[in-house]
């Protein structure tokens, strides 16, 4: 058995791995948000993580040949490497706030949970998050969640609680999880309109615009503003017993009967 002695080093040893990885994750994080904004320079990073900046761990990253210094170590980027971990820990981010801001309604410290979840979860479940959520392209803050395997392949791995209102079928109802809008201004005109989250739409036309009805009135929607409009999936499997009566309906008595059956379904 070991001593008490080798079980605290042990777990001593673990609980400092983990806290190192942390460290780099967040340190890789605030590179890509200066890579979003433009800055690359050293300062910008030692202004970005404050007193807890540490040259040590940014030694262990070159190491690691996830950062580079270049122009007389002035300059500071992401190496390839670097690139693909850091997306997948925004990706992670930026998924998690918006499952805890549609999925879990909330609408405070999103980022604190976010910041949590992104150290916890590996690749796969990211991608099944994603496709639950119907792979959303912005965050709740409106800044873009870098893509996954499962979006460039439109991978239905498991099937989407969230969708796109395009997938929807004519006739179909069903309730807004959210709205990608880039513009402050197109947001508030499908707001003016009651298209917002929570509340339940209906499907009526697809050609030559989408027509859907929402709290009594018939909205027209062009594809790309209904292709970002995203819906609860709530269809409801088929009912085997009553397909297979109006097939045999239909066998015997034509067309009438066709007609009934298909305005019942």
């Amino acid at each position: 058995m070991l001593s008490e002695l080798r079980v605290d080093i042990l777990i001593g040893g673990i609980y400092t791995f983990m806290k190192r990885n942390i460290e780099i994750d967040e340190y890789l994080e605030h590179m890509w948000y200066m890579e979003e904004e433009g800055k690359n320079s050293l300062a910008s990073l030692k202004d970005e993580i404050g007193e807890k900046f540490s040259m040590e761990i940014l030694d262990m990253m070159i190491a690691d040949d996830l950062v580079k210094l270049e122009d007389m170590e002035t300059a500071i980027s992401l190496t390839d490497k670097g690139e693909q971990l850091g997306s997948r820990i925004i990706r992670a981010h930026r998924l998690a706030e918006r499952l805890l801001y549609n999925v879990m309604g909330m609408s405070k410290n999103i980022e604190e949970g976010a910041c949590e979840f992104e150290h916890m979860v590996t690749p796969e479940l990211i991608d099944s998050i994603c496709i639950m959520l119907g792979h959303p392209k912005e965050c709740p803050h409106g800044l873009p969640i870098p893509p996954g395997e499962c979006c460039t392949s439109s991978a239905t791995t498991i099937e989407s609680a969230v969708v796109h209102l395009t997938d929807m079928k004519i006739g179909e109802s069903a309730r807004i999880a959210y709205v990608n809008c880039r513009h402050d201004q197109q947001l508030h005109r499908l707001n003016g309109l009651q298209i917002r989250p929570g509340v339940t739409v209906k499907l009526h036309q697809r050609y030559p615009s989408y027509v859907v009805e929402c709290e009594g009135s018939n909205i027209a929607l062009d594809e790309e503003i209904a292709n970002n409009i995203c819906v609860w999936w709530e269809r409801k499997p088929p009912d085997v017993k009553q397909e297979t009566v109006e097939v045999k309906k239909r066998g015997i008595f034509g067309t009438g009967i066709f007609k009934r059956c298909k305005k019942d379904s």
